[in-house]
């Protein structure tokens, strides 16, 4: 796959505007006095179906020709690609099919059917692309969460709204699952303004990236074992891989303790539900606070908001 330029992000924006939301970036003074710099976040919560996802997915499927979507769309995905992918066919009109790992959260099946899609169970990831295969060959299109150009450059769109929202932005913190929501804010980001950091935040056991840059490869896991579901990718793919040697400052591993401890300290003091692939953002920030002076302004990306309430049930009251 071709590297993906501003050009692409560019009219990426100019085909999704009419079907996302520009999100709102809030200033936080409770993180900015917690890590000592200027801290905004990026409310990708309140996008459509409560994650980013949407962005990359309607840029892909209003590029493709009416021949293409004649025959419907499909996903692998028990998470937010596939409530992103069941939305867009309704709003458009298409047939959606999404291919779900058996045991997701009946949160997520319930929202993918009420968007009208079909949803089949799988017990594997090998099984789930064997039926892709046979999918395609009857006409059905596969949306690849990460890998795919149109795809990236939808997700690029939020790094522009970050430039127009706070200018002065030097540092913004993103999360990483296969790399798609990274690459594109990041080339968005380090084109218009080259001085600007861009760092990167796995959890323990979803951590393929951070694996494949130590060593200088790409790595594939054997699976992943994380309270953030949505980084659930096994490896990055060459063109994410490659975006992140070049274009990134570091990538931090977190527990999925402090990405939990994240989502509680969010929804206490802010009031926003942030899943954990999300939250992990901020614990970040706080493993990197010896970076952020106060002249420094720093934008967390939190990419998504659906997080099963019945998981928030173990935490103890502080």
């Amino acid at each position: 796959m071709d590297s993906i330029t501003l050009a692409d992000i560019q009219l990426a924006r100019q085909r999704v505007t009419p079907c996302v939301r520009r999100t709102p970036q809030m200033v936080s003074s409770t993180l900015s006095e917690a890590l000592n710099t200027n801290v905004y976040c990026k409310l990708e919560t309140f996008q459509k179906t409560g994650s980013f996802k949407v962005r990359g997915v309607f840029n892909k499927i209003l590029s493709l020709s009416q021949e293409d979507r004649a025959g419907g769309v499909v996903a692998v995905s028990g998470g937010n690609q596939g409530l992103a992918v069941a939305y867009a066919a309704r709003a458009l009109d298409l047939k959606a099919l999404i291919l779900m790992p058996e045991g997701t959260p009946a949160s997520y099946i319930e929202a993918a059917r009420g968007y009208q899609a079909q949803v089949q169970f799988v017990a594997t990831a090998a099984e789930a692309f064997a039926e892709v295969e046979h999918l395609e060959q009857a006409g059905w299109h596969f949306l690849h969460p990460f890998d795919d150009p149109e795809i990236i450059a939808g997700q690029g769109t939020i790094g522009l709204e970050l430039l127009e929202d706070t200018p002065q932005v030097t540092d913004v913190i993103v999360s990483i699952g296969g790399g798609g929501l990274m690459t594109g804010v990041a080339t968005a980001m380090k084109t218009l303004k080259p001085a600007v950091r861009v760092w990167g935040v796995e959890t323990e056991g979803a951590d393929c990236m951070s694996q494949s840059l130590a060593a200088g490869e790409i790595i594939t896991l054997s699976g992943t074992n994380s309270v953030a579901r949505a980084l659930g990718a096994v490896a990055p793919s060459e063109t994410t891989f490659s975006a992140a040697q070049q274009l990134l400052e570091e990538v931090i591993v977190v527990s999925d303790e402090e990405a939990l401890d994240s989502v509680r300290f969010l929804l206490e003091r802010l009031k926003i539900l942030v899943e954990p692939a999300g939250a992990c953002t901020l614990a970040g920030a706080d493993r990197l606070r010896q970076q952020f002076t106060a002249d420094r302004h720093v934008v967390l990306l939190l990419s998504g908001g659906n997080f099963p309430l019945e998981q928030l049930t173990p935490f103890e009251p502080l």
